[in-house]
Formats: C-alpha cells, structure tokens, sequence
C-alpha cells in the first residue's frame, strides 16, 4: 500500500528554477542602479559621437542569445556609418581603419557597451554570463562554432555584459582556435559554477579588469 511507501517532502523551486529567479532580480536591482548612474556618462558619450561623425549615436547586432536565439545588441557607434558591420561576422582589429576617433576611445573603455544595460533590463541579457557572439562569427576563414565541440553549450544561459571569460583575460577577438576553445571552456566553466555570489564577484572584478587591459579591442 502507498502508506508504506517512503514519502519525500518537495517544497520549494526546483535549484535550477531559483536560481535563475534570483539572477534575474540581481538584473534587474543592479541594472537600474547602473543605469541610473551610466546616464550622464551616456549622454557625454552620445554627444562626442554626434560631434565627431555622421552617423546614428546607436548601432545594433544581432548576436546569438539564450538556447542560441537571435537577439539584436544594442551598442553605442565606434564605426564609420557608411562601412558599419551590422552582422559583425568581421571581427575588429587594432588597427581597424573602420573604427573611429572617439570609438577607440569608448572601445578601449567598454563605454561602447553601455547601452547594453537596456538588453539586461528587457530580459535578452544578464549582467552576467558569456558574452554574446555575433551569428556566423568567423575565426580565420571557418566560423567560430565550428571549431569547438561544446560550443553550442556557452548558449545555456543568457550572454552577458560581462563573465568569468572577460575578467580572465578572454575578450575581444578570438583569432585563433586555441582563442575560441579557451573562451568556450571559460563559460563552460561559468555556467556550472554560477551563483549570485560568483555573480558579484565578476561585476566587483570587471572595473580592475578594464582598467588594466591596455590593449583591449572590442
């Protein structure tokens, strides 16, 4: 009879689903914070890129998202309008003549992914997680996904403005297939490990990170 069968009691979300409720309130709380201070910062950046050359102050991509669906990233401009790579399946080099004046700045500083703060708040990013690739990224002459295996696993979870990946040193261009292996075994990494603990302590460590990587290309 069922009566003499153990019984579990269940109570609670499942761990999986917790966890991500909890994430996605540290977006949302941590999100609007920033926001709110990025502002001035944003219209300062908007307005350089208006002086500096035509064009939109905005620029977007689509970039691969949760269980790799499309979604559109919004960036401030650090390209010429007229050679802008809306697919960004061209990675972007030092010495990238598309990049302009103030772009290399606010690339140098990550202020071009500000507006990225908006992706968080509609839900299509996290603060943090692996960071979003262009569809059809290119490494060399193949496409990125087809050099690692696990590659498809990075999409898991929600791309962030910034990860485990990024304060190790893994950013910008991947040129190579040791670049690609290393940056999917990085978030691989991130994914089993998440928690809202390790989460602050990426967000803690990003400013330093940027800080010291003087040759940052993003």
């Amino acid at each position: 009879p069922i009566s003499d069968l153990p019984l579990a009691r269940v109570s609670g979300l499942p761990r999986h689903l917790g966890r991500a409720i909890v994430k996605r309130t540290l977006d949302l709380l941590i999100g609007s914070l920033a926001l709110v201070v990025a502002l001035p910062v944003m219209a300062l950046v908007a307005l350089a890129i208006r002086l500096d050359s035509p064009g939109p102050i905005l620029f977007t991509q689509r970039r691969q998202g949760f269980n790799n669906e499309e979604i559109v990233v919004w960036k401030f401009r650090s390209m010429r309008h007229d050679v802008a790579d809306a697919n960004a399946r061209r990675q972007v080099r030092a010495d990238d003549d598309r990049v302009t004046r103030v772009g290399r700045l606010i690339r140098s500083t990550s202020l071009d992914e500000l507006p990225q703060i908006f992706n968080v708040l509609s839900g299509e990013m996290s603060l943090v997680g692996p960071r979003p690739h262009a569809i059809g990224m290119m490494t060399g002459d193949v496409e990125s996904a087809r050099l690692v295996a696990e590659y498809a696993h990075r999409h898991r979870m929600k791309p962030g403005m910034t990860g485990w990946a990024a304060i190790h040193g893994s950013r910008g261009p991947v040129d190579t297939p040791e670049d690609v292996r290393r940056r999917v075994e990085l978030d691989i990494k991130y994914i089993e490990r998440q928690s809202v603990w390790l989460d602050l302590y990426i967000i803690a460590m990003t400013i330093p990170c940027l800080l010291g990587d003087r040759q940052a290309v993003r």
